[in-house]
């Protein structure tokens, strides 16, 4: 399910929480800072877990928002790692998982304290980051909306 969904306008600006967003097959989400951009498969939309958001904090005696990950799509109750390779529908939209979003110093610069470095910040999100995937159709989204898999 799609417990919360991100935007961010440009590249290093705030995530802003929104409850629906229009996906165009091949560019991704509109208003998008990925928008459009094809450097690599996978660009178009990225989703993550939140209890792998949830288990961080516990372990690691933190607390992050769901939006601190700069991910768009957070999710419950789904595993984002078993998409890898395959299609999958929410609502009407169908996607394809290309890769896992695994986390860049990028991501453990944005998440670092003193007591948790960059490199251990990437180290404790490998696997657990969530997904890179295409945007096949057109379509909304909302929070509260379920996925299912087409293959």
């Amino acid at each position: 399910m799609i417990e919360t969904i991100f935007v961010a306008s440009e590249k290093a600006s705030p995530q802003i929480e929104v409850s629906e967003i229009a996906l165009v097959a091949g560019k991704g989400i509109v208003g998008d800072r990925n928008f459009n951009r094809s450097r690599w498969p996978g660009q178009n939309i990225t989703f993550i877990e939140a209890e792998e958001i949830e288990a961080f904090n516990a372990k690691y005696k933190r607390s992050l928002s769901v939006g601190e990950t700069r991910r768009n799509i957070i999710t419950r109750s789904v595993r984002l790692n078993d998409l890898v390779g395959k299609s999958f529908q929410i609502g009407e939209v169908e996607f394809y998982g290309v890769e896992l979003c695994e986390p860049c110093k990028k991501l453990g610069d944005l998440l670092a304290t003193r007591e948790m470095q960059s490199h251990a910040v990437v180290n404790a999100w490998i696997r657990k980051a969530g997904l890179r995937a295409n945007v096949m159709t057109n379509g909304i989204l909302r929070v509260g909306m379920n996925f299912a898999d087409i293959g």
